[in-house]
């Protein structure tokens, strides 16, 4: 297993570095056509436009299920994500399957953690609280769901009890948890549950930069100081909201960190120019690792790395 010990001080040779993840966030819980008319919202966009990505180098989906009857709305229906995971397996058959556990800003935890009873691959947890401060944007017809703008100021959050709750039902359900981390403080809450065998190795990680409000930074300060905390037995992937996401995930790849593209992360491909798909990212993602010498990860490889069985899961 690749090691993250120490990997800031040593010196750079990619022929040592794994094959790179490429994980793709198709659609989000926050925004959705409002911003990016390219954005997936339905069922049968999220599948077609996970087999575009999927096709172009992503290893893994990382799904967040919109509500049937209100494309606004996050679902914390199990029955909406095994449909949208079935359809996904249908057109992608090995690829890895992610559906969020971190849900949307106004929803309860019982309401966040709910799709891990459409029992996904992986199912995500975010370690980490901070001072929520965003706008959701109105949906003018033929978009329908929300007529004005709505403020979000709150605070995101979860407790010590709420992640060991969370992660005792991925075990129950046989689901690994991708532990989503901020800042440094977040490592606590990882400790506790590694203390208490709630979290066993390998460990995947996701560092999360630039979340606005007061999430997280974006420089290479802020993440070189995070890979300082990572437990040993760890794979660790990066992603970066908006416009820090290609210059940190350049940093990523040059370091042997895996990384996360797609439109719940960034709109653009570019700037001032919205990407036409999640496919046009993660290609982006994959130009980037070749320029850079760094092989992309098969699905196979990604679930050996990851901890995962090589049989993928089905859902029919």
């Amino acid at each position: 297993m690749f090691s993250y010990q120490n990997l800031t001080r040593r010196t750079l040779n990619v022929s040592t570095l794994p094959p790179l993840i490429v994980s793709v966030a198709i659609t989000g819980g926050n925004q959705g056509k409002e911003i990016n008319p390219n954005l997936p919202e339905t069922p049968q966009e999220q599948a077609q436009s996970t087999y575009e990505a999927y096709q172009a180098g992503a290893s893994l989906v990382h799904v967040h299920r919109r509500k049937a009857d209100n494309p606004a709305q996050m679902s914390h229906s199990p029955e909406e994500y095994r449909e949208v995971n079935a359809l996904i397996r249908e057109k992608c058959p090995d690829i890895i399957i992610n559906n969020t556990g971190g849900g949307g800003a106004t929803m309860t935890i019982e309401q966040k953690v709910a799709s891990v009873f459409a029992k996904p691959e992986i199912q995500s947890i975010d370690l980490a609280s901070w001072p929520l401060l965003m706008t959701y944007k109105a949906r003018k017809p033929p978009l329908f769901g929300r007529d004005e703008d709505v403020h979000i100021n709150q605070v995101f959050g979860i407790s010590h009890a709420e992640a060991e709750m969370s992660m005792k039902l991925m075990h129950e359900n046989g689901v690994v948890p991708e532990i989503e981390v901020y800042d440094t403080a977040n490592f606590a809450m990882v400790s506790n549950l590694m203390d208490k065998g709630l979290l066993k190795p390998p460990y995947w990680i996701q560092i999360v930069c630039g979340v606005g409000g007061g999430g997280s930074y974006a420089t290479m300060y802020h993440l070189s100081t995070m890979l300082e905390y990572i437990p040993e037995q760890s794979v660790v992937s990066v992603l970066g909201v908006g416009v820090s996401q290609w210059p940190l995930l350049a940093m990523a790849i040059s370091l042997g960190l895996h990384v996360r593209v797609g439109m719940e992360d960034n709109y653009y491909i570019e700037k001032g120019r919205l990407a036409e798909s999640n496919a046009e990212l993660v290609q982006k993602a994959v130009d980037i690792a070749k320029l850079l010498g760094r092989p992309i990860a098969t699905p196979s490889q990604a679930r050996d790395m990851i901890g995962l069985p090589q049989e993928p899961r089905q859902y029919k």
